[in-house]
């Protein structure tokens, strides 16, 4: 009789699952998550998808509705093979940013697995996305899967129009300049499908009016040595400009509006994902925290016996090992161990801090209020500020952190800084700096060109650090900027 009430209370058993036992643990889930963590989540949308679906939209960045392009069939046919030959695995959850949250769980996860990537992408990422000020400033989640249709809807016109080589050719430059082509210090905001629609009307209507059309609107241009007029035709464009897919949609002397409207579509999408390469650390670090704590919690309770949590906690370290440095797998600092640890650190410093919490962390340690202090963290914060506010020498050391310094004019490395007094916070200023995204990725702006003149591209790479862009990437970055602009491009470093 006992055992009978047992089972009933379990919210599952076994491996195989239905529907309705992922719509019962779903719920379950929410229950703890909202009363115990009292997450703040967008309406989740639970879709299971085969391996060959999963494969599929790893090959088109993870989004639901993507435009066509061989880039996304060629990562299709790679990741297929690594897959079918054993070489890598499938991940066990794709989420996207949107209103309703779109959860992609693969079939062939067992039940227990199921409720682990729910917990984990239903509700911690959920919250992460629509909380973390970032992306509540940069995304619209609201708005991105009529935009993502618009477009895909957008080039397929636009392949029967002018023909799928010419759309194809457009792309590959656009797809190479995306990560140089958001904004980082200002936020234009996101267009709606009918606002895209009218911009390319209004672009048709004033291509019929004037061949001119971009000319009209500035002023006539001075001889070049003028420096009065270099600085008021720079202040006409607002130059420099960081997003170069948008200095060229406005000015380009060659292209067509629909594909002034391609660049838009291209740069829109880079900038979707903005916020994304700045929160990796915190975004999954959320996610496991929230899947870590529902799970306990419902194993807790009696909702799930302890086979299937044994395999949730097995899954669960699986994602946050960090390998070590002379382990075949190593591929830096796990972004998943770190943000996780950090995160179940913050809640020991709240609840049972030692007198070196209490010196480094003052104003939360001891607290109690650690769902307050994460949720602060969570809301306010980018990965790059987090390891400087909450890194604390506890987890410096069970991680075995160090700094090392690359001197280019030395033959070898230096350990500058290792998990002692003198090093902790040499250790975590460095760790910071490389989550900085303007540290990470180059920063190429347009400083100039005379629309009235040589109409020559003058572009400025502004060196972090001292560190060159590679020669490859400079002549690729000319390559398809040449490409789009019609004209000479020059670069410049500083």
């Amino acid at each position: 009789m006992a055992e009978g009430r047992k089972s009933r209370s379990l919210l599952f058993e076994g491996a195989e699952w239905t529907f309705d036992d992922l719509s019962r643990v779903h719920d379950a889930i929410e229950k703890v998550a909202r009363k115990d963590l009292a997450l703040d989540l967008y309406p989740n949308q639970i879709e299971i998808i085969s391996s060959e679906q999963m494969l599929d939209a790893y090959s088109s960045i993870g989004m639901p509705l993507m435009y066509r392009h061989w880039s996304f069939g060629k990562h299709f046919i790679q990741h297929e093979r690594a897959y079918r030959r054993g070489a890598r695995g499938l991940a066990y959850e794709i989420v996207i940013n949107s209103n309703p949250c779109i959860s992609y769980c693969l079939e062939e996860n067992t039940m227990a697995l199921q409720a682990l990537v729910i917990a984990h992408a239903g509700f911690g990422h959920n919250h992460f996305f629509k909380n973390n000020e970032l992306f509540r400033q940069w995304t619209d989640p609201d708005g991105i899967l009529d935009y993502l249709e618009y477009a895909r809807d957008f080039m397929q016109r636009c392949e029967e129009r002018h023909g799928r080589i010419e759309v194809e050719r457009l792309l590959d430059s656009a797809h190479a300049l995306m990560p140089s082509s958001v904004f980082r210090s200002r936020r234009p905001p996101p267009p709606t499908p009918r606002q895209a629609e009218a911009r390319q009307q209004a672009r048709r209507n004033e291509a019929e009016r004037s061949a001119h059309y971009l000319w009209d609107r500035l002023p006539a241009s001075q001889p070049a040595s003028d420096a009065d007029q270099i600085r008021q035709r720079k202040r006409a464009m607002h130059l420099p400009e960081e997003n170069l897919l948008y200095f060229i949609e406005r000015y380009s002397p060659i292209l067509q509006p629909w594909q002034r409207e391609a660049l838009a579509i291209v740069r829109t999408i880079g900038q979707y994902f903005y916020p994304q390469k700045q929160t990796q650390i915190m975004n999954e670090g959320c996610a496991c925290f929230v899947h870590y704590h529902v799970m306990h919690a419902l194993h807790a309770k009696g909702r799930i016996d302890d086979g299937a949590m044994l395999e949730i906690l097995h899954n669960h370290t699986e994602v946050v090992r960090q390998p070590d440095f002379d382990d075949p797998h190593f591929g830096g600092l796990n972004p998943y161990t770190l943000g996780f640890t950090m995160m179940q650190d913050i809640r020991r410093i709240c609840e049972a801090p030692t007198e070196e919490d209490r010196q480094w962390f003052p104003d939360f340690a001891g607290s109690g209020d650690w769902h307050g202090v994460l949720k602060d963290a969570w809301a306010n914060y980018r990965d790059e500020s987090f390891i400087l506010q909450f890194l604390s020498p506890e987890v410096m050391r069970r991680l075995r952190l160090f700094a090392l310094t690359d001197d280019t004019n030395a033959p070898f490395y230096t350990v500058s800084a290792i998990h002692n007094e003198r090093g902790y916070r040499q250790v975590r200023e460095a760790l910071a700096r490389s989550r900085d995204i303007s540290l990470l990725e180059p920063n190429i702006q347009i400083v100039d060109v005379d629309l009235q003149g040589d109409r020559v591209l003058h572009l400025c790479h502004l060196q972090q650090d001292g560190v060159p862009l590679d020669k490859r990437s400079e002549t690729m970055t000319l390559e398809h900027m040449r490409r789009l602009w019609g004209y000479p491009v020059e670069m410049t470093r500083s």
